[in-house]
């Protein structure tokens, strides 16, 4: 710790809902606030433990404050470490953006006390053991598979809260949109486009769960939001949840009901990304973990589903991309809001020969961040995406 540091006292600020974004409702519990991603009516529709735990984790969701502190601390409560437990998942690391920039990034550590919030040390991990000098904007971007209580701050100098800037995007997809695996939540692709386009982005990015859920459309029809996308095909492919009969009546059924609340909003449906092992073969997708030669475990993704039964109504990514474009096309001949994006130009087979899918399945952080470059360019720079 820093001479700095050690001389300066700390001030206790309490987070509140003011200082917070990303998140649909914020729950009091035991020590502070736990962001949820989800609304409490949605979450009392919740049966499956795997979609609770997603839709818990604080994807997108980040603190944004006004402050001249250069020593900055964080308390918090974790409530579910099983991704940090996990061996091939990045660790739940908290991003400090100053002023747009990656300046630290910290875990969480607990006290000596049993149930005790946690400390996270935001400022040890700058360069210098210390923010930058001078009055800045600070962004703490929350890790996107730890859910927590959020107690307090504290700093050498005030903190004060800073309010959204640009136009409210709501987005929902699947494990990539949520982020795996990009190794810190500022790094995954919505994060990247909502920085370079200017949009205060909610992320409704469900690891494995982006299944057409009718209470997560009601969600999206109640946020406020100036444009809205919706990445949709991957996950019902990866659990061999529908056929092709009741695939298509799901996508309109949601479309539907977003459309209830938001009957002018520009939507993007976005068809799914490349991903090799799932274009003619369909799921379930299954993990195998294997140990390498110095001990790290390495997981990777393959589909066991039977490409005969394509034929039959099962769901492959090429059938699901032609199925959506056709709703997509037939609906925006009398709704002109509607609008098609196809995966394929935001990571393509070209894009999978130099930037493969380490596990099959998920983007690694670089192209986490050519994804996100590519979509803010070519929707949410459009005149439909602002």
């Amino acid at each position: 710790m820093t001479e700095l540091s050690q001389a300066t006292a700390l001030q206790t600020t309490r987070i509140m809902d003011h200082h917070l974004h990303g998140a649909v409702e914020l729950v009091p519990g035991r020590h502070g606030l736990l962001p949820q991603r989800l609304p409490a009516h949605a979450r009392a529709q919740l049966h499956d433990p795997g979609t609770a735990a997603v839709a818990a984790a604080p994807a997108g969701v980040r603190l944004r404050l006004r402050t001249s502190a250069r020593r900055l601390s964080m308390q918090v409560l974790p409530t579910d470490l099983g991704a940090r437990q996990d061996p091939v998942r990045p660790a739940p690391v908290h991003d400090v953006l100053v002023d747009g920039v990656l300046t630290s990034r910290a875990v969480a550590h607990p006290c000596d006390m049993p149930d005790a919030p946690w400390t996270v040390e935001l400022s040890d991990a700058a360069p210098t053991g210390l923010l930058p000098t001078g009055e800045k904007l600070v962004e703490i971007w929350l890790p996107y598979e730890e859910p927590a209580e959020l107690v307090s701050l504290q700093s050498d100098e005030p903190v004060f809260p800073v309010p959204p800037a640009g136009p409210r995007w709501v987005h929902h997809g699947s494990s990539i949109s949520h982020g795996s695996d990009a190794e810190g939540p500022s790094r995954t692709w919505p994060a990247v486009a909502a920085r370079l386009s200017g949009h205060d982005v909610v992320n409704l990015g469900f690891g494995g769960n982006a299944m057409l859920d009718q209470f997560t459309a009601r969600t999206i029809r109640d946020l406020p939001a100036e444009v809205i996308t919706l990445k949709l095909g991957i996950n019902v492919v990866n659990g061999d949840v529908f056929r092709l009969r009741s695939f298509s009546p799901a996508v309109h059924g949601f479309l539907d009901t977003i459309r209830d609340g938001h009957p002018h909003t520009p939507v993007h449906v976005i068809t799914p990304l490349w991903c090799g092992i799932q274009e003619l073969t369909p799921g379930p997708v299954v993990a195998t973990d294997h140990t390498d030669d110095d001990g790290g475990v390495r997981r990777v993704f393959h589909a066991t589903g039977d490409p005969a039964h394509v034929s039959e109504g099962r769901l492959d990514l090429t059938v699901v991309r032609t199925e959506l474009t056709r709703i997509v096309t037939e609906r925006a001949s009398t709704d002109p809001d509607l609008h098609l994006v196809d995966g394929l130009e935001l990571y393509g087979p070209d894009d999978a020969q130099t930037r493969p899918l380490p596990d099959g399945l998920h983007p690694d952080t670089a192209t986490h961040r050519f994804i996100g470059e590519r979509f803010a360019r070519a929707v949410l720079a459009s005149p439909s995406g602002r």
